[in-house]
């Protein structure tokens, strides 16, 4: 059906499709996540209970406020791609949702299929549904990567992290630990304990660092999408960077504490706290750094002049 025949056999339908092209992008994006409400409700109830803690809402006033910085420059003509995909998350994430709390719309089978799955599965699929229609919208040149990293750190998943990666990250800190210390004391690990100078000191799930993990990695999604202008290649290129930095901050942390522990000269409370967080800083310090340095400046290039004198 060519436009010409439409225009005269079915002019209502050519208007309705020219009204439904005007309509804005923030019109878009609210009825969008309008239609994931079920999956924010799940989320403010996760946080009102103390089940989770209240970062997912740092990284999700992050992501408002750069769909706001970028209202201007928001698409007129979407990308029907990424808002197929983005309308198609949509609907497996209320699908899931609907057979999570067991609703008639399901055949019985489907549901409980579906009903294995954690309530975080369908939060997934939502806040991904919610960043791929943003990402429709934006300019072609804005990277992805950003844009899902922070939708992803929105969800309340900190209590899963420290139930699943909690206890291999305190075995791995304590470990490196005792390497650190090994040469001013008489250290050994026991699962994620250290034994230090005949003192037990217990790597405990504060000490897991997944809480450093998750600010480390908001950095540098924030960091790219306000104070840098790079492709999805140049930042999941320094994103080991900043799991190096987590790890190495979460490893001093911890083995100047179990260090001061075994001198017997422990730390305040107050003082712990003051340790951890500049170890934070210098840690999300770092992470901007190694954001925002250049491309080339990792290795000077040799001047094809001076070969004789290398030789």
């Amino acid at each position: 059906m060519t436009l010409a025949h439409l225009a005269t056999h079915h002019p209502r339908w050519l208007d309705a499709g020219i009204r439904l092209d005007r309509v804005p992008p923030a019109a878009w994006l609210a009825a969008q996540a309008l239609a994931l409400w079920p999956t924010w409700r799940w989320m403010a109830a996760r946080l009102a209970d103390g089940s989770d803690d209240p970062l997912g809402l740092l990284a999700l006033a992050a992501l408002a406020a750069f769909a706001w910085q970028q209202r201007r420059e928001l698409r007129a003509a979407p990308r029907l791609g990424l808002l197929a995909c983005a309308g198609a998350l949509t609907l497996a994430a209320s699908l899931l949702r609907a057979g999570l709390l067991g609703l008639p719309a399901l055949p019985p089978l489907a549901a409980g299929l579906l009903a294995a799955l954690p309530p975080l599965a369908a939060g997934l699929l939502a806040v991904l549904a919610l960043a791929a229609g943003l990402l429709a919208f934006l300019p072609h040149r804005q990277a992805a990567a950003p844009v899902l990293g922070l939708a992803v750190l929105a969800l309340p998943l900190l209590s899963s992290l420290q139930f699943y990666a909690g206890y291999p990250l305190r075995v791995v800190t304590a470990e490196a630990g005792r390497w650190l210390l090994a040469p001013f004391f008489a250290v050994a690990r026991e699962g994620s304990s250290l034994w230090i100078d005949g003192q037990l000191v217990i790597v405990d799930a504060p000490c897991s660092g997944v809480q450093m993990v998750w600010l480390g990695y908001f950095t540098a999604c924030a960091v790219a999408l306000f104070l840098m202008r790079c492709t999805d290649r140049r930042f999941l290129a320094r994103l080991p960077a900043v799991s190096a930095l987590v790890l190495a901050g979460n490893v001093l942390r911890n083995a100047v504490l179990v260090g001061l522990e075994g001198a017997g000269r422990p730390l305040a409370p107050w003082a712990h706290e003051a340790l951890g967080l500049a170890v934070l800083a210098a840690v999300c310090g770092g992470i901007a750094w190694a954001m925002l340095r250049p491309a080339g400046a990792a290795a000077p290039r040799a001047n094809p002049g001076d070969r004789h004198a290398l030789a």
